[in-house]
């Protein structure tokens, strides 16, 4: 047997026995930042999507969600934990709430409030409707809201929100169980659509319907007969604008889904279809001019792009570096890029930085994501940064115990 032979042999077995102690599965360990569990078994930790503020405005707390099944779907009664991790405390666990609105994409949307060090907020279901809970963890006055909340306004005053009950029937995994959608036989209703809530007073108003936007011309898809729905909202970090994904299906059984990628004024107007070409995916505000984006274009095929709001000007980033699909966000100072991959054949996940100066990737770590995390319940590193951009956490099931919550030091790095 070659040497090389023998070390590829070797880390194969590193990667399904050693990781009990959160170790990352890598060529050269030498020129990985260090990485370390804060959440660990029986139960199951994670926190979800990588654009939400995860960690406190200190840095100190660390938001994240617990469960003690895997690999299936949620159903109606499933409730799972929310808590947070105190990194100055031997990573001691907190519990705050609980939560019966959530998937294994995203959770139930729990976050700090932008701006505030007490307060977080989470999706629920209380009876007949799904609401949102805001708590201050200082203390402990809680108070609900209404109706969900997907993405906040910077400055905590309003958020926005989908349809869940129709995401749960077209897209399993992002949407909640427990509620039936009432327009589950419709192809494009007029009362579904995306909803402003009022933080301060729980008011909410239909911004957009699935009706109004099915209408928006669409030269590049024929959508005769297909079934439209909203996902993946996101306000831009002037609160000026908000991005959201226009998604439809084929009648065809078994047919794939087509996207448009929209931006729209703050009260839901002046629409601009930024990405028409069916195959937008993972999504970043840059400032608010501009918008990191994983799409299809004709010129460059798919691959990570930025593009001017409101113009026809795009760019590509990242050349050949970037040339796979991930959970995209800019550090402070829009310096570094921080990515991630699905796993690779080997079943590894690969999350990483990319310079935007040099062009160059560093590797964070070299994941093992067993095989039975695929599809709605597969669980995405989904890498979220720190408010000073030299901690990392990601969602992990490499640890042998389920999935987890690891630290990553980038601090060597971005320095």
């Amino acid at each position: 047997m070659s040497h090389a032979h023998s070390r590829r042999d070797f880390l194969r077995l590193l990667a399904g026995s050693c990781a009990a102690g959160g170790l990352a599965i890598a060529a050269d360990p030498d020129k990985l930042p260090p990485v370390r569990a804060i959440t660990k078994g029986p139960k199951h930790h994670w926190f979800g999507y990588y654009d939400k503020l995860e960690f406190d405005p200190t840095g100190r707390y660390v938001l994240g969600m617990e469960v003690d099944f895997e690999h299936r779907s949620p159903k109606p009664d499933d409730v799972i934990k929310v808590g947070m991790v105190d990194l100055e405390d031997n990573d001691r666990w907190t519990e705050l709430g609980e939560s019966r609105a959530w998937n294994w994409q995203q959770g139930c949307m729990l976050q700090w409030l932008p701006g505030s060090k007490t307060e977080v907020m989470w999706n629920d279901r209380d009876q007949d409707q799904f609401v949102c809970r805001i708590l201050d963890v200082k203390s402990g006055k809680q108070r609900t809201l209404p109706a969900p909340i997907y993405a906040l306004s910077p400055d905590a005053k309003w958020g926005i929100a989908p349809d869940f009950r129709r995401l749960n029937d077209v897209r399993p995994g992002y949407g909640y169980a427990g509620l039936p959608d009432p327009n589950k036989a419709v192809l494009a209703p007029a009362d579904s659509g995306i909803w402003k809530i009022d933080l301060a007073t729980g008011k909410q108003s239909l911004l957009l319907s699935v009706a109004d936007v099915a209408k928006h011309p669409n030269p590049e898809r024929d959508w005769q007969g297909a079934k439209h729905w909203f996902n993946h909202l996101l306000v831009s970090p002037d609160g000026g604008r908000f991005i959201f994904l226009h998604r439809w299906r084929g009648a065809k059984e078994g047919q794939g889904f087509s996207t448009r990628m929209f931006t729209a004024s703050a009260d839901g107007k002046e629409l601009h279809v930024l990405d028409p070409f069916g195959r937008t995916s993972h999504f970043i505000w840059r400032d608010p001019k501009h918008i990191l984006a994983w799409a299809l274009h004709p010129s460059h095929g798919e691959r990570f792009y930025l593009y001017q709001d409101r113009t026809d000007k795009v760019e590509v980033v990242g050349k050949d570096v970037m040339t796979v699909n991930g959970h995209c966000t800019y550090l402070p100072g829009n310096q570094w890029i921080l990515n991630d991959t699905y796993p690779d054949k080997e079943r590894l996940q690969h999350p990483y930085l990319y310079h935007v100066a040099t062009g160059k990737r560093h590797p964070l770590g070299h994941f093992l994501s067993p095989r039975e995390y695929t599809g709605e319940w597969r669980c995405d590193n989904h890498p979220r940064f720190s408010p000073d951009g030299k901690k990392v956490v990601i969602d992990s099931p490499h640890g042998g115990n389920g999935r987890q919550l690891y630290l990553i030091d980038i601090s060597g790095l971005v320095s």
